[in-house]
């Protein structure tokens, strides 16, 4: 029997087509066995397909989907009534959209993936917030971008999905210093490590930057992909063990 495709929601976003996806239920097999959604794995483009596919139909079937090409940056796209073609994705690393019948998508494999949504307006937003993405302003940007389509600070909600967890995410002084650089409050999402490294928290940080943006309901999941093998896919993980490829899950938002 196949295995039912798991999708994580948050209980903030309750009432909104969305869903935090990881590895079970997909077609893949070898190291990305599973539901592996993204292109950039060395996977048959069929299984991707397939996958996608079955993605789709567990959040909100019958919705167009959207991706972006992502890049480890802050910019964030606006999905109109007519949206780019697969192989034409701009390079971004958030959408948003007010169109029902779209049905958002970030890849991620230890980043942190944000789902946003204003129900009164009818706006929705997807963030893939790696380290890079999220000291950049990735979430501030999607705020914004909810803004211009009629969203308010004060009504947007917003959840942190499966991504690596401190315990699993060591780092070096370079980046601890590269964070304290920006801001000194940052240490607080840092734990000493072992001699010249830290555990850096990503989930908390996500988090916190949405509640500095005037996001006052943020929830998040919990969820360490790096722990999970199981049930998420992992880059860190597959790269501590020496594994030539990796999957990547995927996380969905969309309007009715």
């Amino acid at each position: 029997m196949a295995e039912t495709v798991e999708v994580n929601r948050a209980g903030l976003l309750e009432g909104v087509p969305h869903g935090f996806l990881g590895r079970r239920g997909g077609v893949s097999t070898g190291d990305v066995a599973g539901l592996n959604t993204g292109p950039g794995s060395g996977d048959d483009p069929a299984r991707i397909a397939e996958n996608r596919r079955r993605a789709v139909q567990a959040v909100l079937p019958g919705a167009r989907l959207v991706t972006v090409y992502q890049v480890h940056s802050p910019d964030c796209v606006t999905v109109g009534p007519q949206p780019w073609a697969d192989d034409a994705r701009p390079h971004a690393d958030a959408l948003v959209t007010d169109r029902p019948g779209m049905l958002l998508g970030i890849l991620t494999a230890d980043c942190a993936p944000v789902l946003l949504a204003d129900r009164e307006a009818g706006v929705v937003g997807a963030a893939h917030a790696g380290w890079k993405g999220a000291i950049g302003g990735v979430t501030d940007r999607t705020v914004e971008a909810m803004e211009a389509l009629g969203a308010s600070r004060d009504r947007i909600v917003a959840a942190v999905g499966p991504c690596i967890a401190r315990r699993s995410y060591e780092v070096d002084e370079a980046f601890y210093g590269r964070f304290l650089a920006e801001d000194e409050g940052n240490a607080a999402f840092f734990a000493a490590g072992r001699a010249g490294h830290y555990q850096f928290d990503l989930e908390a940080y996500a988090a916190a930057r949405l509640a500095a943006a005037g996001i006052g309901r943020v929830e998040v999941l919990g969820l360490d992909t790096y722990s999970a093998p199981e049930r998420f896919y992992s880059f860190r993980r597959a790269t501590h063990k020496g594994e030539p490829d990796y999957g990547r899950q995927i996380s969905l938002i969309g309007l009715t």
